[in-house]
């Protein structure tokens, strides 16, 4: 009689998800790789029991948006793109413009980009928090520094 071992493949249930918060500085950090790693922490692929059709990931608050470094000449040749959905309503933008004006939209769009585009990756993009300065009002949340990967 010879025994077999039964494994069965964890699944996380959205019940069952503890969920943390964590603050990046985005001072001096390249937008591309700031992105990827709060990704992942949104999306909880940093967990053992991540599961892609949950959202098992985490709250990311990222301060200091407009001290991004951007690689290369992207600076000058980045073009964000817009369009109201009426003729003749495309809309082009600079980076280095719209760093000016919100930069919390270089990092959000860097960020959405790196996301499912679903139901899923919508509810994941509501759990970052993206503010211009140093200060942000989450501090009852209690959220832990993490360092950027470069």
């Amino acid at each position: 009689m010879s025994k077999t071992l039964s494994f069965k493949t964890y699944s996380a249930k959205p019940g069952e998800v503890e969920r943390a918060w964590y603050v990046i500085d985005a001072e001096n950090q390249v937008l591309g790789r700031l992105a990827a790693q709060v990704a992942t922490v949104l999306r909880g692929k940093h967990k053992p029991q991540f599961t892609p059709h949950v959202d098992t990931g985490d709250f990311v608050v990222v301060t200091n948006a407009g001290k991004i470094a951007l690689s290369g000449k992207k600076h000058d040749d980045k073009t964000y793109f817009s369009h109201s959905h009426y003729p003749g309503g495309a809309k082009f933008e600079q980076a280095k413009d719209l760093l000016q004006k919100k930069p919390e939209k270089v990092i959000e769009h860097a960020v959405w980009g790196m996301l499912p585009h679903n139901n899923l990756g919508r509810q994941l993009f509501k759990k970052l928090k993206v503010y211009a300065g140093p200060e942000h009002p989450h501090a009852a949340q209690m959220p832990v520094e993490m360092k950027v990967n470069q």
